[in-house]
């Protein structure tokens, strides 16, 4: 493993390149930030709002959302430039009670929200399947993300659908024509986290269409017949986790301060109790955990120090979420024993060594202290 020398991600994240610099294509993308022109974004995003106008017969856009601080900035933001969304949000099987409260104060805002919840039989049933094939519980999570919005879009006739981040731009690519403004089917194949499968790929693991049903997406040539766009709109704006969340924070979004659930960011990822087995899984399969995307961008966002980094790294360790794991178990009726199970045979034998003892190790890690017990 190397590791950019700027902040604190190894090249062993997918897409992420450490240039002969020692600097990673995500390091220098952020640093290519302040010469963006954003008074002329947002022009063009103010065009992309008129065209939405122009095309909508009812909603003008539609808006995924979760209830979080980044949900909640991206419906501020287009209520103030005068859109009527349909908020639309994929039901967790975990939603946390502070999760809920934060989603009735979104659609409190003012907006027409729809609350799918899937089966959870055959979502529990789909998330085994996927962490034993792919060593991933969030597969169906994303594939529901991204397609009931838009199944929706396509059936209400919305012309407009608005993301949040675009993740290809804030954590590294090797293709930079997937670090603009559009999410189309080449971003989803790449950075959808489905592993490049769709529903379709799934029926022959036990699935029926109809149990899937939820997960297809609509059929390609209506959407673009309907000259539906979907866009990012941190590429309009500048997006920093701190702003978002003092925009939402002042509308409303509340979290329980200094209680980071996972990664460093105490008001990240709190309205689902399972989103953390997805971050953790990086620890067994790429030697790095979501707390070192976290500490990253605040590095880059000159907001900490590299070496204040490896401290607060030092002291958390890898955050194994065991609560979360038991209560995950518990859903899907198998033993924690299981878990560990599946998830040992995702770890990187590229990356980890075992000891005579037992104990796994990664050499030369970027903590040289660090307790691998």
């Amino acid at each position: 493993m190397k590791w950019c020398r700027r902040c604190v991600l190894p090249d062993s994240r997918p897409n992420l390149v450490i240039g002969e610099d020692g600097i990673c294509n995500a390091c220098k993308a952020h640093g290519g930030k302040p010469a963006i022109d954003w008074a002329g974004r947002e022009a063009a995003f103010e065009s992309v709002v008129a065209n939405a106008k122009a095309a909508a017969n009812g909603y003008d856009c539609l808006i995924p959302v979760s209830g979080g601080k980044d949900s909640t900035w991206q419906v501020i933001k287009c209520l103030e430039h005068g859109l009527t969304p349909l908020a639309v949000t994929w039901k967790t099987p975990a939603r946390t009670p502070i999760g809920q409260r934060n989603l009735d104060n979104l659609v409190a805002l003012g907006v027409d929200h729809i609350d799918y919840r899937i089966n959870p039989k055959v979502e529990a049933r789909f998330m085994i399947k996927a962490f034993e094939r792919f060593g991933s519980t969030a597969i169906p999570m994303h594939m529901a993300l991204f397609n009931i919005p838009l199944t929706i879009a396509a059936r209400f006739r919305i012309p407009l659908i608005v993301w949040g981040e675009n993740s290809a731009f804030e954590y590294g690519t090797e293709d930079e024509s997937l670090t603009g403004f559009r999410l189309d089917r080449a971003w989803l194949k790449k950075y959808g986290v489905m592993h490049g499968t769709t529903a379709e790929d799934w029926l022959e693991h036990g699935f029926s269409r109809k149990d899937l049903a939820a997960y297809f997406g609509p059929d390609e040539s209506s959407v673009e017949a309907q000259a539906q766009r979907a866009v990012f709109l941190g590429y309009y704006f500048p997006w920093d986790p701190e702003t978002s969340l003092a925009v939402a924070a002042a509308h409303g979004f509340k979290y329980n301060a200094g209680a980071a659930r996972t990664g460093y960011y105490d008001y990240a990822d709190i309205d689902d109790d399972f989103i953390s087995l997805h971050h953790w899984m990086k620890w067994y399969k790429f030697g790095f955990t979501r707390l070192f995307d976290n500490l990253s961008l605040e590095i880059r966002n000159g907001r900490m120090t590299r070496e204040h980094a490896l401290q607060i790294i030092r002291n958390k360790g890898d955050q194994t979420p065991r609560a979360d794991i038991d209560k995950f178990c518990a859903f899907a009726d198998i033993t924690r024993e299981r878990f560990f199970d599946i998830a040992e045979t995702f770890r990187n034998r590229d990356i980890w060594q075992q000891r005579n003892d037992g104990t796994w190790y990664i050499p030369d890690f970027l903590i040289a202290d660090w307790s691998w017990s």
